[in-house]
């Protein structure tokens, strides 16, 4: 049964006596020129209000906590791409080592290398970094070794051999010989299963140019180094050793532009103070800083020791090379936690840096390679890092959109609130002041 007009007005009585909101006739409105600046300035107010709420609702909230690193067992990868304007492939190697003993001699990870001319231009097809110097030495021997399958002969031990190890077949026979004696290794030159003509031929035909290496390595998340320097490396004893002797009276200029280096992948925001830096001695001049002092002639563009130097004649340019040394840098790797606003996880690392140089003393032209103590001013450029034990968390995250329609609410809500209070107080005050006026009581 449908209910009865009666019904429904009774209903639609009881709905009105609850309307928080009465209506005034409009007969019964009187507007003022106060009222509407205030109306104005409201509105204004209330756009700003608005357009903050809008920016910071869009806007990317980030917070950083920090953490106890509790991870065991894990690996880092490093990103580099150093580029040597004056140091050829050839002559260059690169090794890495940790505190938990595990070294890799010339790294056989994702490493490549590209030769460069003078000018920085490449002059060859990027190749892989691939076999450690021992082990392209031994595999060269081996494969020469022999006739048709038949033994090598007893190779010379060079006055190392022994009972148990008569004979010395390959390069590293040679040296496990002296290391068993405790004798410094000679010279790779001087060791027939060391000789290498392909080597020594790229030193001298490669002699003048530079070199680009980039690629990724991974090693374990302890506190270590990883090095370019010149020759050949192994490892003689407790010794890491570079034999340097194919490059004496030749000059070892480790100037390096940095493109890459960091600690794993790259999140939003993060920083690598590595990335683009030219370095040269302390003091020295970088490739850009070098191009700029070409303008100003009859001066020197940098003196002092260990600086690379530039002087004007007529107009032209002669460069010093900077001296041999060893540039170092210290690096503290912060383990890092991002997570994006859809909650994807990014672990990486970032760092700080901290850099030093330090100028090579001459070598003798019979030493095999700086060792021990003296191998602290082996040329080269030494990164030595160190993992924190505290790890940063950062979250990024956007506020709810009920969130930002309660603010919106909030802020049309309070403004008007506002603002009727203030237009009530002056048309109040406007009352009282025009009607002493009328009265002449007002002065």
């Amino acid at each position: 049964m449908a209910p009865s007009k009666s019904q429904t007005k009774g209903a639609l009585s009881a709905l009105s006596a609850l309307d928080a909101f009465p209506k005034v006739n409009e007969d019964f409105y009187h507007k003022t020129a106060s009222g509407g600046v205030i109306t104005v300035v409201a509105y204004a107010f209330m756009l700003l209000l608005f357009l903050t709420e809008t920016r910071l609702y869009l806007a990317v909230q980030r917070t950083h906590e920090l953490q106890v690193d509790s991870t065991i067992g894990a690996t880092i990868s490093i990103d580099v791409d150093v580029t040597f304007p004056r140091m050829p492939c050839a002559w260059l190697s690169l090794d890495a080592m940790d505190v938990s003993g595990e070294l890799h001699l010339d790294v056989e990870h994702d490493v490549y290398k590209q030769r460069l001319s003078q000018g920085g231009t490449p002059v060859s097809e990027a190749e892989r970094h691939l076999l450690s110097a021992s082990a392209a030495l031994n595999g060269a021997n081996s494969s020469g070794s022999g006739d048709n399958g038949t033994a090598a002969a007893c190779g010379n031990c060079y006055g190392a051999e022994d009972e148990a190890h008569p004979c010395c077949s390959t390069c590293d026979d040679v040296r496990d010989a002296y290391q068993r004696k405790g004798w410094m290794m000679l010279k790779l030159t001087d060791v027939t299963q060391c000789a290498d003509t392909q080597y020594f031929d790229s030193i001298k035909t490669q002699e003048g140019e530079g070199c680009r290496m980039w690629g990724r390595l991974h090693v374990n998340k302890v506190a270590g180094n990883f090095h370019f320097a010149a020759g050949r490396s192994y490892q003689q004893g407790s010794v890491h050793v570079h034999d340097i002797s194919p490059f004496n009276g030749k000059t070892l200029d480790f100037t390096h532009d940095i493109k890459k280096l960091s600690f794993g992948p790259q999140y939003p925001g993060m920083k690598n103070p590595l990335e683009g830096v030219s370095s040269a001695a302390p003091g020295g001049l970088g490739e850009a800083a070098l191009a700029a002092a070409a303008n100003k002639k009859g001066r020197a563009a940098a003196a002092g020791e260990g600086k690379e130097k530039e002087t004007q004649t007529k107009g032209s340019k002669v460069a010093v090379a900077a001296p041999p040394g060893m540039y170092q840098y210290f690096l503290k790797v912060v383990p890092t936690v991002y997570v994006d606003p859809s909650n994807k996880t990014l672990v990486s690392n970032q760092y700080s840096v901290t850099e030093h140089f330090r100028e090579s003393t001459p070598t003798p032209a019979n030493a095999v390679a700086p060792t021990g103590n003296n191998a602290r001013t082996l040329p080269g450029v030494f990164f030595f890092y160190d993992l924190s034990p505290i790890k940063v968390h950062i979250a990024e995250s956007r506020s709810s959109f009920l969130h930002y329609l309660t603010n919106l609410c909030a802020i049309v809500g309070g403004i008007f609130a506002v603002s009727g209070l203030l237009d009530g107080a002056v048309h109040q005050g406007e009352r009282i002041i025009r009607t002493k006026m009328q009265m002449g009581k007002f002065s």
